[in-house]
């Protein structure tokens, strides 16, 4: 149960920040997920791709372009470093909580929480000691349309590939800093309600896989910007802050070592994005359609 909703945490993650808008280099009408990182100082470029964590291998696939652009960098960074030990314990501590979830509801929320659980084939009693981030997860557990065993997860697709280059492995944050920023997001309530739409997530998560595969940037824009999905609060502690952190830190790595970045598809654009926040630092920042 408790890998089951790892997994579907980080597919959670992705839905929660797929909306990245972006156009292709040469044709300026395209979409692209690949952006190249130059100027203001650096020696060699760096990249950035936007990913989808969390994808059935029927639908998986990593494109020649990533593959290159990878093998082109000295460093990979993920949103985490899932290479170290001690942020793996921190991931792991960040499903339970000391607080049981049926003792922060009236029995009448209890018992329609039972009720509603009892579509994602569980119970109370089942996760009552998870955080509500775990419960939360559940959602993509559902909406995920294959079973956990054909289950692929883009970022570590990506890590072993790194490993096996001898890649320099880094990470944007830590857990804790991402803990910080889903319970500012998600409260034990607004979790519940997100449960109730089960069916809504199930042809969200349908529509956001087809356009990842086609790079369809502008359609995961559009996609997420349902209210019912990310008010302006949420949007603020998942995007906005972390990508202001994130920028914080990207120019030193990329003036040390030319890096591939890999971060959910929705951190790259809009006002505070990752693209433009680099922009107005002084970097060269465009798509790229093939290398």
């Amino acid at each position: 149960m408790k890998n089951l909703i790892q997994l579907g945490f980080a597919a959670l993650l992705s839905m929660s920040t797929m909306s990245a808008k972006a156009q292709n280099k040469d044709t300026g009408k395209g979409n692209s997920l690949l952006w190249e990182v130059s100027g203001n100082g650096l020696t060699k470029p760096s990249y950035i791709t936007g990913t989808f964590h969390i994808l059935c291998s029927k639908d998986f696939e990593m494109k020649p372009k990533v593959l290159k652009a990878l093998e082109k960098s000295d460093n990979f960074v993920m949103e985490i470093n899932y290479t170290d030990p001690a942020e793996i314990m921190s991931l792991q501590k960040m499903f339970q909580t000391d607080k049981k979830i049926s003792d922060q509801l009236s029995p009448e929320e209890a018992k329609e929480l039972n009720t509603i659980l009892a579509n994602y084939g569980t119970d109370l009693k089942s996760v009552d000691s998870s955080s509500p981030q775990a419960l939360y997860a559940l959602l993509s557990t559902k909406a995920i349309p294959c079973p956990k065993t054909e289950i692929k997860l883009y970022e570590m697709e990506l890590l072993q590939k790194a490993i096996k280059n001898k890649k320099s492995i880094k990470g944007l944050e830590k857990v804790e800093d991402q803990m910080k920023a889903i319970n500012k997001a998600y409260d034990l309530k607004s979790t519940i309600t997100q449960l109730k739409m089960d069916k809504e997530y199930e042809i969200l998560f349908g529509k956001m896989i087809q356009a990842f595969k086609n790079e369809n940037a502008q359609l995961l824009y559009s996609l997420f910007k349902d209210e019912r999905f990310m008010n302006a609060q949420q949007e603020k502690a998942m995007l906005t802050d972390r990508n202001q952190n994130w920028v914080k830190v990207m120019p030193d790595m990329m003036k040390k070592e030319s890096s591939f970045f890999a971060v959910g598809g929705s951190h790259l654009m809009g006002e505070n994005g990752i693209i433009p926040l680099l922009k107005a630092k002084g970097y060269t920042v465009k798509p790229v359609s093939s290398l």
